[in-house]
């Protein structure tokens, strides 16, 4: 699969939570997890499991970046 995305994380997944219309992908990126929304049709069609390969795509043309 080719992507014109150039941030791609790749991970596992640590939890899927389905609820009746969307669902929450969470993904350990080598420590740092990152949760995702997809439609839990999406999820469903995926297959998508504890423990499985993959990867998040981020792709946005406005990204902010806040320090402390």
């Amino acid at each position: 699969m080719k992507l014109s995305a150039r941030n791609v994380l790749k991970g596992k997944i640590v939890e899927v939570v389905r609820g009746q219309m969307m669902a929450q992908v969470r993904i350990d990126i080598g420590g740092t997890v990152i949760t995702s929304s997809i439609t839990s049709e999406a999820a469903d069609d995926l297959g998508l499991k504890p423990g499985m390969a993959a990867s998040a795509v981020i792709k946005s043309s406005d990204i902010i970046v806040a320090i402390d």
